[in-house]
C-alpha cells in the first residue's frame, strides 16, 4: 500500500493551471492526503480564492496523476474553512513566481500602500495600475524605471 508521503510525492508534481511554474505544493492547496487502500485515497484542497474557477482543473489533474499511479476510487474534497492565504505560499514558489515575471505577494497592506518590487529589474518605484490583473488572484502594477507592466499575486490573509 502506497504511504501518504508516497501520494503527497505524487502531487507535488501536479501544476496550478493558472501559473504552470508553481506547483500545487509551492502553492500550499493540499491540506489532508489519506491514503484508504491500494487503490482508493481521499484529498482536501483549498481553493486560493472562493470560487476560483482553477479548482476543478487543479482536481482534476489531482485525479489524472492519483490514476496513474494506480489508484481508482479518488475523493476530492474542498475545504474552504480556514481560507487559503499567501502565507502558504512556499519560499520556493515566492521565488519561481519572481522569476516567472509576477511578484510574489508582500505585506498584507492596501494595493495603493504596497511596496511591490519589480521582478523584471529589481526596483521598487511601482505603481498599482489595476486592482485586476490577468486572473482575480493578481493586481497590474508597473515599473516606473524599467516601465514593464508586470502582474503582482495578491496578499490574502
Amino acid at each position: 500500500m502506497k504511504t501518504k508521503e508516497e501520494v503527497y510525492q505524487i502531487l507535488s508534481k501536479v501544476t496550478d493551471p493558472e501559473i504552470p511554474v508553481l506547483t500545487l505544493e509551492d502553492l500550499g492547496v493540499i491540506r489532508d492526503i489519506r491514503v484508504i487502500s491500494d487503490d482508493e485515497v481521499n484529498i482536501k484542497i483549498t481553493p486560493t480564492y472562493s470560487g476560483c474557477p482553477a479548482t476543478d482543473v487543479m482536481a482534476d489533474d489531482i485525479r489524472a496523476a492519483l490514476f496513474v499511479a494506480g489508484f481508482s476510487k479518488i475523493k476530492i474534497e474542498q475545504v474552504i474553512s480556514p481560507a487559503w492565504t499567501t502565507d502558504w505560499l512556499s519560499p520556493k514558489g515566492k521565488e519561481k513566481l519572481n522569476k516567472y515575471g509576477i511578484a510574489p505577494p508582500v505585506a498584507a497592506v492596501s494595493l495603493e500602500e504596497a511596496i511591490v518590487e519589480c521582478p523584471h529589474c529589481g526596483s521598487k518605484n511601482t505603481q498599482v495600475i489595476s486592482a485586476f490583473g490577468s486572473t482575480a488572484c493578481k493586481a497590474l502594477f508597473q515599473c516606473h524605471d524599467c516601465l514593464e507592466p508586470f502582474d503582482y499575486f495578491k496578499c490574502h490573509v
